[in-house]
């Protein structure tokens, strides 16, 4: 399988019972590269595809180097080394834990603790491995760059995406955007079943080389453990 773009994600245990869960909640399992059976919830304020249909392509994850296509003269197998590298080189990260929370428009886990460490690691992430990212064209660089501010277009110009260094917040997305009283309703649905699974310390002790195939879903091409 080929494929057009590729990425550095955090991706939960695939044997974590908050996992196992939320990956059905959004009913596309990169691990395995299929699509999930939802859990039947009572509540919604809409249809189950509806909430989930915008971060159902990208499965259960959390970016730290944003979706990227490979520079001229790198292969896959050049960046699955370097990922290799990066993280035998690169210590596990503690938290305390991870909470559901509202985020724009959206529902996400972010951590609680301090993320001093978790945003020192993105940061070098995105640094170490900018080499293997090809420039953004006109187009994407146009389509990012619309609405957002002067100080995120200079970061989006350096390094193809707005929200990485100083604007990269950990978060772990659930939902597409709704509107105020169907994020509450939402809220309410998954925190009755997803709080009491969610891990009280939360550990980041790897990391992942994923790819976006043709039809825009993302797969887990290698796991690789912070091991420095």
């Amino acid at each position: 399988m080929g494929f057009a773009r590729y990425a550095i994600y955090y991706l939960p245990p695939p044997d974590a019972d908050w996992a196992r869960f939320a990956t059905r909640w959004l009913g596309w399992d990169c691990t395995t590269g299929r699509t999930t059976v939802p859990p039947a919830l009572d509540g919604l304020p809409r249809p189950w595809d509806e909430i989930t249909n915008t971060p159902r392509h990208y499965g259960l994850h959390a970016t730290i180097k944003p979706p990227f296509r490979l520079a001229e003269g790198v292969t896959l197998a050049d960046l699955l080394t370097a990922c290799a590298a990066f993280c035998a080189t690169t210590r596990p990260v503690r938290l305390d834990g991870l909470k559901l929370t509202t985020l724009g428009r959206f529902l996400a886990l972010r951590p609680v603790g301090d993320e001093t460490a978790l945003n020192a690691l993105a940061a070098r992430c995105v640094r170490d491995l900018e080499p293997f990212r090809a420039p953004l064209t006109a187009e994407e660089r146009a389509r990012r760059a619309a609405g957002l501010r002067p100080d995120l277009i200079r970061t989006l110009d350096r390094w193809g995406y707005p929200h990485v260094m100083e604007a990269f917040r950990f978060h772990i997305t659930l939902t597409g955007p709704l509107k105020p009283k169907e994020r509450e309703a939402a809220r309410e649905v998954l925190a009755r079943h997803l709080t009491p699974l969610l891990p009280h310390p939360f550990i980041l002790g790897e990391l992942a080389l994923v790819g976006e195939d043709a039809n825009g879903f993302f797969h887990s091409l290698r796991r690789f453990p912070l091991s420095g």
